[in-house]
């Protein structure tokens, strides 16, 4: 895929292309904090990962203007269900802003499922389940990366007990996470002076988080 297809990906993801319209002007453009939940099948393989993703308020206002049918100052999950159609839809595309690894062997997904927005608090929220293509035999280490390589869409996997966790995982399982160092100021004022349409280079700095689930 081009950096402009990609570019162009991206901005569908955010929402019917009105991304282009948005006042911001530098990397990144819009802010995701994430929680992830990696779930397990009977025979102790991971089947799954259930995404949890909470935009920016400014992001959140911005891509639900008009989305109000019946004025009565709520977002329902009918009046949001267009707008996540075409969020999951579109994910393929930026390759799901994940990366998993069963015992060391890169993972394909299939189609993502139990998609959904919810508006709360000024903040909108995506979440959805990635299953597996192939679920392997039971896993002794399970990695996944989460996370914007270009730094288009700021990932910051939240702080606390609930980051990333797993369900129905063997017993004795535990879960390690890696989060990114954070950006020096001189590399924040660099990125900040990128255009919408630039793709910035990211190379050599770790911008997306990692967690590792070792089971015995």
């Amino acid at each position: 895929m081009t950096q402009r297809a990609g570019i162009s990906t991206l901005l569908a993801w955010m929402g019917f292309g009105l991304f282009l319209a948005a006042p911001a002007q530098a990397h990144p453009h819009v802010f995701v904090n994430a929680r992830a939940e990696i779930i397990y099948g009977p025979g102790g393989a991971v089947t799954a990962v259930k995404h949890v993703w909470s935009f920016d308020e400014a992001y959140s206002a911005f891509i639900t203007q008009g989305l109000d049918k019946n004025g009565d100052g709520r977002l329902s999950a009918e009046e949001l269900a267009e707008l996540a159609k075409v969020n999951v839809e579109s994910l393929p595309e930026v390759g799901f802003f994940t990366v998993a690894k069963a015992n060391g062997k890169a993972q394909e997904f299939g189609e993502p499922r139990e998609a959904g927005l919810v508006f709360a608090d000024k903040i909108l929220t995506l979440t959805y389940t990635l299953p597996l293509k192939t679920p392997g035999v039971a896993n002794r280490s399970f990695g996944i990366e989460i996370g914007d390589p270009t730094y288009f869409v700021a990932f910051t996997v939240v702080e606390g007990a609930d980051a990333v966790i797993t369900r129905d995982a063997p017993k004795g399982c535990i879960v390690r996470v890696a989060r990114p160092p954070k950006l020096d100021e001189a590399t924040q004022r660099k990125l900040a002076q990128e255009d919408i349409t630039a793709t910035p280079d990211t190379s050599g700095l770790q911008v997306t988080t990692r967690a590792l689930v070792a089971c015995p």
